[in-house]
């Protein structure tokens, strides 16, 4: 083979540079859109990874979550507390599971529900009670539960004790020894139903007739608790007050025999 080599005109050097500026133009261009496409795929992989890596986390989350709420079975657990002499409810009583934080106390009416789980040991304390426990049955199928809890009365007897206004022996010796001791029953009997004091309270009395005198003093003693906390009434002005007033007055309720 045989190569002819031709004279370097001023035309073939134009024809050359551009063709080579024209191959490394499109050798250029050619490049980066290739480094822009292999660019845009590794996004998109990097993307779909991504979005399986969270649908798997989400889907395992999920079943883990489904078997924890089959295996979790909670009880809305409801109920009253009653006084176990009176069946009165016992009003602001403990009702907590033994050996944790939750629980609740029950109402003015004895009343109580919180969530607890099947097999929890409940407490019911109250001041003045015994405590007491309950076991929530474990083979319970639904999700509510009741029951009335009586506590019984913790009875604390008490041993007597005898306090004394004297700091010791010297001064509660002295104390009585000048101590006037008052009349025993008889004498205090004996004076308080003499004849002069018998006078005097007659005297005072505003009936003499017994019966009358009862009913007076029982219609005052009944218009004082009927008035208790409130101002007396005034019955200057009631009709039924003056006609039992002149009715009285007519029988003669208010003559004295001298």
């Amino acid at each position: 083979m045989r190569w002819e080599t031709q004279p370097l005109n001023k035309l073939n050097l134009n024809l050359l540079l551009k063709f080579a500026f024209m191959s490394h133009e499109t050798f250029t261009r050619k490049t980066v859109n290739t480094i822009i496409i292999n660019n845009t795929t590794m996004k998109l992989k990097l993307i779909l990874r991504f979005l399986a890596v969270a649908l798997f986390c989400i889907s395992a989350a999920n079943v883990t979550a489904q078997e924890d709420e089959d295996d979790l079975h909670l009880v809305q657990f409801s109920g009253v507390v009653l006084d176990g002499d009176s069946l009165n409810p016992i009003p602001f009583a403990t009702v907590i599971i033994e050996n944790t934080r939750r629980g609740t106390t029950t109402d003015f009416y004895g009343y109580f529900s919180f969530v607890a789980e099947p097999g929890d040991s409940i407490r019911f304390s109250n001041v003045g009670y015994h405590t007491d426990y309950y076991i929530i049955p474990d083979t319970l199928s639904g999700n509510r539960y009741s029951m009335i809890q009586v506590l019984s009365r913790d009875t604390v007897e008490l041993s007597e004790i005898t306090i004394y206004p004297w700091p010791g022996k010297e001064e509660f010796k002295e104390a009585f020894l000048s101590l006037r001791l008052p009349n025993d029953d008889l004498q205090r009997a004996q004076r308080n139903l003499s004849k002069d004091m018998m006078t005097a309270k007659m005297m005072n009395m505003s009936m003499h007739d017994g019966s009358a005198n009862f009913k007076y003093q029982m219609y005052q003693r009944n218009r004082q608790i009927y008035e208790a906390g409130q101002f007396p009434s005034f019955t200057i002005l009631n009709p039924v007050a003056w006609a039992q007033f002149i009715q009285a007055w007519k029988d003669g309720a208010f003559k004295k025999d001298y």
